[in-house]
């Protein structure tokens, strides 16, 4: 089954990334869309140098949580939100319809946005990524 990534970088703002997350959620179970929009954050932790460096694929709890705590305390973090649409061929309009609308709503647009199609360069690194986040 064929499926596309939407990448939004919120850069530091945390709080964005969150109400998208939201956002998210709620078509989800409004649409009853179930698994065919799937969300994953990506987290870059600025260390002292000014130097991101990608969070590992699955730390442990007590990383999460510290993780968790420092990015909403205002720390400069980088996040990134991707988002997986995973519709059958038969759904190619509904597939479409996501595409367009989900970069215009409000939480979305301030964000930088990537949207990667099956075919194009990037894809497998992207969907590899996407496996590795928690």
């Amino acid at each position: 089954m064929p499926h596309d990534f939407l990448i939004f970088d919120f850069g530091s703002n945390e709080e964005v990334a969150q109400q998208a997350r939201h956002k998210v959620d709620g078509w989800t179970q409004g649409f009853r869309l179930g698994k065919k929009m799937l969300l994953k954050f990506e987290r870059e932790a600025a260390d002292d140098t000014g130097t991101p460096e990608k969070a590992a694929g699955k730390p442990s709890a007590s990383k999460r949580k510290s993780a968790t705590k420092s990015d909403t305390a205002g720390s400069s973090a980088n996040v990134r939100v991707l988002v997986r649409l995973d519709f059958s061929d038969h759904e190619k309009l509904s597939l479409q319809r996501w595409l367009d609308r989900i970069p215009t709503e409000e939480p979305f647009k301030s964000a930088k946005t990537e949207i990667i199609r099956q075919g194009q360069p990037g894809f497998t690194e992207t969907a590899e990524l996407f496996d590795s986040l928690s």
